[in-house]
C-alpha cells in the first residue's frame, strides 16, 4: 500500500492561491478629457493617499480618511476603464493616473500595463517625492510623466509642502540618466506669497541643465476665504 504526500509549491513558498489581489483607494474617475492630462481622450483616475501637505492642495480629499471610497483592484478598474477603448486608440489617448500621488502604486500600475497592453497610453502626474525603486519601476510601463516639482529651492518646497525635496531631486537625476527627459512634461507653478519668477526662472534652469526641455508655465489662482 503506497500513501502519496503532496505538498504543493504554493504551501511550501507560504503563498495562498487565495491571496487578494492588490487594491487601491480611488477618489474618482474621470471619463473624456482632452489637452489636460495627456495626448488624446483620457481617463483620470485619482488615487487616495499622499505623502505631501501643499498649502493649496488641489485634491484635498486624497487626504485623511479614504473610507467613503472604492476600492479597485487592477482588474475592476481595467473592466471600469475599457469601455473607451476605442476612443483611445483613435486618438492616441489613455489612462492618466493622478490623485493623490500614483507613484505610492507601482505595482497596481504596473499590472494594469499588463492588462491593458501597449495600445493604450500610460500617463502619470506626480510630485516625484518617492522612493526611488517606486520610479524605477514605473518608468518601464509609463508613456509621459507631468511632474509637478512646486519649486526646485529646498526651502519653498519645504516651507509649501511640509516636505524635503531631496527625493525629488534624486528622482529628476534618474529620469535625466535614463533618457526620458522628452517623455516628462514639468510643471513649474508661481506660487503666490511663495515663490517668485526669478525663483521660477532658477527651478527651469536646474532643469535645462538636466536635459529637461518641456515645461508647463503657470500661476497658481489662491481664493481668499
Amino acid at each position: 500500500m503506497y500513501i502519496f504526500v503532496i505538498i504543493t509549491f504554493d504551501k511550501w513558498l507560504n503563498v495562498s492561491p487565495l491571496m487578494e489581489k492588490e487594491q487601491a483607494k480611488i477618489i474618482g474617475v474621470a471619463r473624456h478629457r482632452l489637452a489636460s492630462d495627456g495626448d488624446g481622450v483620457t481617463t483620470l483616475v485619482a488615487f487616495h493617499g499622499c505623502l505631501l501637505r501643499c498649502r493649496y492642495c488641489l485634491n484635498p480629499q486624497s487626504l485623511g480618511d479614504g473610507a467613503r471610497f472604492r476600492d479597485y483592484t487592477a482588474e475592476s478598474l481595467f473592466d471600469e476603464v475599457r469601455i473607451d477603448e476605442l476612443y483611445f486608440l483613435a486618438t492616441g489617448g489613455g489612462v492618466t493616473f493622478g490623485g493623490g500621488e500614483p507613484c505610492l502604486r507601482p505595482g497596481f500600475i504596473r499590472r494594469f500595463r499588463e492588462l491593458c497592453g501597449d495600445g493604450w497610453q500610460i500617463n502619470l502626474e506626480t510630485s516625484l517625492n518617492v522612493p526611488a525603486n517606486n520610479i524605477e519601476s514605473l518608468l518601464p510601463v509609463v508613456n509621459t510623466l507631468i511632474i509637478d516639482i512646486k519649486d526646485l529651492n529646498p526651502g519653498i518646497y519645504s516651507n509649501y509642502t511640509g516636505q524635503d525635496n531631496s527625493q525629488v531631486l534624486s528622482n529628476l537625476r534618474l529620469i535625466a540618466d535614463s533618457g526620458r527627459q522628452n517623455d516628462c512634461i514639468v510643471r513649474i507653478p508661481l506660487i503666490p506669497e511663495f515663490n517668485t519668477d526669478a525663483d521660477r526662472d532658477a527651478s527651469q534652469a536646474t532643469l535645462e541643465k538636466l536635459g529637461f526641455t518641456r515645461f508647463d508655465l503657470f500661476t497658481y489662482q489662491i481664493r481668499k476665504h
